[in-house]
């Protein structure tokens, strides 16, 4: 939705003049209206004191009291009310729907509600929305973090300058790295700035108003309402499982249709038990709701053995009465039913307690592919909020006893384990259950009877990838063996977790003993324990405690990953929330990049509530951080509307380029100069990079690019490198997601490269989503795409791809003697880092104008649209035919224009084959990131067989000399058939002359 304020100021360029006054309609509390002219860059306060003058010759103005004790109220562009509580803004920064603003009484407590405004406004969810969200968990939450929050800012508070400064701000240097924006070598050293600036009322956490007594009051009402009362353990409820299905609404299907319903048990992605179908329902098509006759679902599992994280998951379906012929597909199993909503909610809530009683989910439409029994239990466990139109299945929970039903405590999950813990040490034989124990005792005949051989199996078993699907004979093997695995294999423990039967509690709670002693992981290894498939909370604690081994730096690098595993975490308060808020608020960098991956994806619908209620515990707890990340925010806002300017100018005039580009242009910088967008684009923290301070814009060196979103290219004065500019690209339109993925995936390349020592110069630039289809990417300095290379040393489009003196002429022109030589190894190491990264990842869409040369020799790709394989096709013809881009040009810059291979073409190839086999070391870990991001929703990566591609391109299950002849074939493979990629090339090179 476009800002009104901001569109009136857009189109001032292209009519000529600019509009200075704003009418605006004003509602009084008194239920007088008023009209009038403000200036768009006043501030709320001086449009309240411009008001407060023209209200005092209307009647009943004596009535409206202070004026101090009013604030103005507008409807935002979210389409939600909200409360102008910081008076400090100016009317063109606030972005209301309309040009109307409401004169309200303020409340008590007014620093508090100026705290709410700013967070509410900053994570761009209006905190009255929580308020009014009647949910015990969400209240509870909130709570608990306005009390560790307002615990934190004391402590602040009396911390030293030093210690303050320590607290925010890592002390560690970050290591030159390959992508810095300066001209010199990026081995140079640097000069070490350091700018403090001491805002004392962000730090102060002083309340006036006594604001903070209603949170406490909250609290106070919150421990009364929890009394103890007398509860049955889970454990003692041997009745089995069962829901009622009351009725199902809004059911789109026909009115002869045969409506079922399908609900499985799972935990994790194991279905604890067959999955339950209701009958055929008695639809009435005016109402479009469905009952059914038998409403009653009974499942073949004792609520005994329900584990804590037990999903119930639904599908509601139409069944066809005739199914087409038609060819096997991968969906063809879906094709039968015409309608397919799925919804999911836990079983026990967020205090442990088996839900009894009426319950309304809200279904989902969207139906993921390749779905075990049609049930979705990797899907979010909220409801859909858009239930206007959303099919609703009203379900009720019986009750198995007359008092709560709990699931037990950790201390007696311990007694059920049979032994007291102590004793957990160096056993490696238990009392067997009957059902059990046939299969368990051959197992450790096995064992007696194999000795080395059967160690041996065990250890492959061990050793597999993440990927590799265990039978039941090797899970009870697993199992039977827990403790020699504790012993000998602790970095088994995924594996133990898969081998345990989580429907028998008996076994669940063995396991939790065990897990209090296991040893800890490394904190990479632990990684994977963040998975869907390990959805137990002792786990996912165990997991945090290993997470918690890292520096700073190593949970930069997988923090997209630790934000997005969030989503896993079926309850609000859970481990791996409190650890990334602690890590955060303790260093402002990790903050920083914290704050911006929970906003961007804040409008989806699915954690929606759930981000910001973390946003908002980051943001309490770090008020002086506020302001900074505000900047940023209205920052990227008047982008956004500089964005639409152009899109708007752009379209007006489509039938003259020339026209368009010159009055759109115009218009472009005529809006940057004005003083409202000067002021807010200046003197701000990059978000790509905290540690960069942006001061003023390059407005004569800005433009906008021409591609279908119009990404504007804005170049900024570095205030702490003269002379030197910064560029930043920010796209409107485009889903950035992806390519941040690949980015961080190519980061970790380079590190564990480097850790292997081989430094194969890989540039990966910064990229940063930052809302709903919108973000920055990092522009790098003095590089240029391989096609404008190519066609600025040649007049005809369709012969530059062919020139293969193009690149090498275009380095000696940049770089002589030495410098030369030195442009060649960079060219020749990053060449070799992007083959084996971009055949390792199947990135594809590579043409001449998405891989880049710096001047000093380094290559690079971007643009990462396309990854796993998906590679693009015209006419059912795959465009690219090789596993990686090595074309002949490239070889002609590494063997400095000598014809033939010659050494340095073999050290080349020798880089190649040494980093393949680093990465393939780590395969595992490349496997583990991936999969915590499948319910990201990114296009190309939607299930387990996404992430195969990884494990064939890796050769994992393979040795390294058979893994290393795959390779070599491909790297033949590559170079032989380069010439396709030449061909494509051209094709791009013409097409893209065509447009110019």
């Amino acid at each position: 939705m476009t800002d009104l304020l901001d569109i009136w100021a857009a189109h001032s360029p292209l009519a000529g003049h600019a509009p200075d006054q704003i009418t605006v309609d004003f509602l009084l509390p008194t239920g007088i209206y008023i009209q009038l002219d403000v200036p768009r860059e006043a501030t709320i306060q001086h449009i309240k004191l411009l008001l407060w003058k023209q209200a005092q010759s209307f009647p009943l103005f004596p009535a409206l009291g202070e004026m101090e004790s009013h604030m103005f109220e507008c409807v935002n562009q979210a389409a939600v009310h909200e409360e102008l509580e910081d008076e400090t803004r100016r009317l063109c920064d606030v972005r209301p729907f309309l040009p109307v603003l409401k004169l309200v009484t303020r409340n008590c407590g007014r620093a508090e509600r100026l705290l709410d405004s700013k967070i509410g406004v900053l994570i761009g969810k209006g905190l009255h929305e929580l308020d009014a969200i009647n949910d015990q968990e969400v209240k509870d939450f909130r709570i608990k973090m306005f009390r560790l929050s307002e615990e934190r800012m004391q402590r602040v508070q009396m911390m030293t300058c030093t210690e303050w400064l320590q607290a925010c701000f890592s002390p560690q240097l970050e290591p030159p790295a390959a992508t810095a924006v300066t001209d010199g070598v990026n081995d140079r050293a640097a000069d070490l700035k350091v700018i403090i600036h001491f805002d004392q009322s962000q730090v102060s956490a002083a309340d006036p108003d006594g604001e903070q007594n209603r949170f406490h009051t909250f609290m106070l009402c919150s421990h009364f309402s929890t009394l103890q009362q007398v509860q049955t353990c889970v454990w003692d409820v041997s009745s089995p499982f069962k829901i009622v299905l009351v009725k199902g609404s809004k059911v789109n299907a026909e009115e002869t249709a045969k409506v079922q319903v399908r609900a499985g048990l799972f935990h994790g992605t194991e279905l604890l038990c067959k999955p339950a179908v209701s009958s055929e329902s008695s639809g009435q098509r005016a109402s479009s709701e469905h009952t059914w006759r038998d409403n009653t679902l009974e499942f073949d599992i004792s609520v005994c053995d329900l584990p804590r994280m037990t999903r119930l998951c639904f599908a509601i379906y139409a069944v066809m009465d005739k199914v087409k012929k038609q060819k096997s597909t991968k969906n063809s199993h879906i094709n039968k039913y015409q309608t397919i909503p799925w919804v999911n909610t836990m079983v026990f809530d967020f205090k442990g307690q088996l839900k009894t009683g009426d319950i309304t989910l809200h279904c989902w439409s969207s139906f993921p592919d390749e779905l075990e029994e049609m049930l979705n239990p990797i899907g979010t466990i909220q409801t859909n909020p858009y239930t206007e139109n959303a099919t609703a299945l009203h379900i009720h929970f019986p009750e198995y006893s007359s008092h709560p039903i709990i699931f037990p405590p950790f201390d007696k999950v311990r007694q059920t384990d049979g032994r007291p813990s102590r004793d957990l040490q160096g056993v490696t034989a238990k009392i067997l259950k009957p059902c059990d124990r046939t299969l368990k005792l051959l197992a450790l005949i096995r064992l007696l009877v194999c000795g080395k051989k059967f160690y041996i199996e065990l250890k492959e078993i061990m050793e597999r990838d993440p990927l590799s699907q265990l039978c039941e004979n090797e899970k009870d093997l697993i199992w039977t063996l827990r403790h020699d695995c504790w012993e000998n294999f602790p970095q088994s423990l995924p594996k133990l977790l898969l081998s345990v039967k989580w429907s028998k509690h008996e076994d669940m709670a063995q396991l939790q003993a065990l897990l209090q002693i296991w040893p800890k992981l490394s904190p990479r290894d632990a990684l994977e324990l963040l998975d869907f498939n390990y959805p137990d909370q002792y786990v996912r604690e165990y997991a945090v405690r290993c997470l918690r081994d890292m520096s700073d730096e190593e949970l930069s690098q997988y923090l997209l990953q630790l934000v997005q595993v969030l989503r896993y975490e079926p309850y609000y308060d859970c481990a791996l929330t409190h650890f990334l808020l602690e890590r955060a608020q303790g260093n402002r960098k990790i903050g920083h990049f914290l704050f911006w991956h929970l906003r961007s994806e804040i409008h989806m619908p699915a954690v929606s509530v759930q981000f910001a209620l973390i946003l908002e515990a980051y943001c309490r707890g770090s008020i002086p951080h506020i302001e900074v990340l505000k900047k940023q925010v209205e920052a990227l806002s008047k982008l956004k509307s500089v964005n639409e300017l152009i899109k708007l100018g752009t379209i007006k005039n489509a039938r003259s380029k020339t026209k368009e580009a010159m009055l759109t242009k115009e218009a472009m910088m005529t809006c940057l100069r004005q003083s409202g967008y000067t002021e807010t684009l200046s003197d701000l923290h990059s978000p790509l990079n905290p540690n960069v301070q942006l001061s003023g814009i390059n407005v004569e060196r800005c433009r906008y690019m021409d591609s279908k979103m119009k990404p504007l290219w804005i170049v900024y004065n570095n205030k702490l490198l003269s002379g030197d500019t910064l560029g930043i690209i920010f796209k409107n339109g485009d889903d950035l997601r992806q390519d941040m993925l690949t980015l961080q995936i190519l980061r970790l390349m380079d590190l564990l490269w480097k850790e292997a020592n081989l430094d194969l110069r890989i540039v990966p630039y910064g990229c940063l989503a930052t809302g709903d289809r919108a973000g920055l990417i990092e522009v790098v300095s003095s590089a240029d795409t391989i096609a404008n290379i190519q066609l600025t040393s040649s007049n005809v489009a369709a012969a530059a791809a062919f020139n293969k003196d193009a690149l090498l002429n275009w380095l000696k022109e940049r770089n002589s003697g030495d410098a030369l030589d030195r442009a060649i190894e960079e060219f020749t190491l990053s060449c070799a880092g992007y083959c084996v990264a971009t055949y390792v990842l199947g990135i594809g869409d590579r043409h001449s104008d998405n891989i880049m040369v710096r001047s000093t020799g380094q290559l690079f790709h971007i643009d990462f649209g396309h990854i796993l394989g998906n590679f693009k096709s015209k006419f059912g013809i795959k465009r690219e035919r090789v596993p990686f881009i090595l074309t002949h040009d490239f070889i002609h810059v590494i063997q400095q224009g000598k014809t033939g291979y010659t050494e340095k073409f073999g050290s080349f190839r020798q880089y190649c084959e040494e980093a393949y086999l680093v990465l393939r070391k780590n395969g595992n870990l490349f496997i583990t990131l991936f999969a915590l991001m499948l319910t990201a929703g990114l296009p190309e990566l939607t299930s387990v067989k996404d992430i195969q591609y990884l494990k064939d391109s890796l050769a994992l299950g393979k040795t390294d000399e058979e893994a290393l002849k795959q390779f070599r074939q491909k790297f033949d493979e590559a170079l032989r058939e380069s010439w396709t990629t030449k061909v494509n090339w051209m094709a791009h090179n013409v097409a893209k002359d065509n447009r110019s």
